[in-house]
């Protein structure tokens, strides 16, 4: 499995301390020997990438992240990208899906038939408290990634944000425009398998990217983060529908982000995070 480190953050202050997670969860992996399937989990065997940034930089920090992902989406049949916090979202999926348009533009240069050539669906899936869709910014931040996202071009109604439950007036706004689809954690509460088989429906067909915001689960199974929102998922609920969707088999990356090791004094955070990464092994 490809792993890349992307220690970046731009949460105007407020998420510093995400950039150190992906080691932390990376020195918990290391004790989970089998995962909750019954495979091993092998550090050893893991192919480990960083991509080194400047976070004073956000600009260039935002190239390399782009830069980067791009060639993994080319190089890796998947990828899981452990942030940093949810601004690294925004390059990540940019670099997906510009891959997508592209991949029919290469196909068609490769191939004598010009059926051949077809641009591949991007589809993204965000589990997050937050719809992330205020305003954005410049260089965007964690707040507003995903609208710069789609104000850039990507398809609302191809976006599946899963468990938000703290929406503000002007993203419910946006929301509707854009036909973003939503899942309201009650779905899960009424019937988790009938849940799971909408997220698996929306996606199939298309080529898959998940984005965890680490929010989107409870604060009392995961309280270190910035903006903890009671009434998340369970963390039980929460590793069963990540074993779930590591079933698609068109699950081409992974991000895991918003986990802030500098406030997880009892480490359960990073447990947890380490344990999902297991669960996508």
């Amino acid at each position: 499995m490809h792993i890349v480190k992307v220690p970046g953050i731009n949460g105007l202050g407020k998420t510093n301390g995400c950039e150190k997670s992906p080691n932390e969860i990376l020195r918990f992996l290391k004790e989970i020997s089998v995962n909750e399937k019954g495979r091993e989990v092998n550090f050893q065997n893991l192919d480990l990438e960083e991509i080194h940034l400047d976070n004073s930089n956000l600009k260039s920090a935002n190239e390399l992240i782009y830069k980067n992902s791009f060639g993994c989406f080319g190089a890796k049949p998947r990828t899981i990208f452990l942030g940093g916090d949810h601004s690294i979202s925004y390059s990540l999926t940019k670099a997906f899906f510009d891959f997508c348009k592209s991949s029919g533009r290469v196909s068609q240069i490769h191939s004598a038939s010009s059926m051949c050539g077809q641009s591949k669906e991007p589809c993204l899936i965000v589990f997050d408290a937050h719809p992330d869709l205020m305003p954005p910014m410049k260089e965007p931040t964690h707040e507003e990634w995903l609208r710069k996202l789609v104000e850039g071009g990507f398809p609302g109604e191809n976006i599946l944000i899963v468990g938000a439950r703290e929406i503000e007036k002007g993203e419910l706004k946006f929301l509707k425009k854009s036909d973003i689809k939503t899942i309201s954690l009650n779905r899960f509460e009424e019937n988790l398998e009938d849940a799971c088989d909408t997220i698996m429906e929306f996606a199939n067909g298309k080529e898959l990217y998940v984005s965890i915001d680490i929010d989107v689960i409870d604060p009392v199974f995961a309280p270190a983060t910035g903006y903890p929102v009671p009434g998340g998922f369970s963390s039980r609920q929460f590793l069963y529908l990540i074993s779930r969707i590591n079933k698609i088999k068109n699950l081409r990356a992974v991000d895991i982000v918003e986990i802030n090791s500098e406030k997880d004094e009892s480490n359960l955070t990073v447990k947890l995070g380490a344990k999902i990464l297991a669960e996508l092994l």
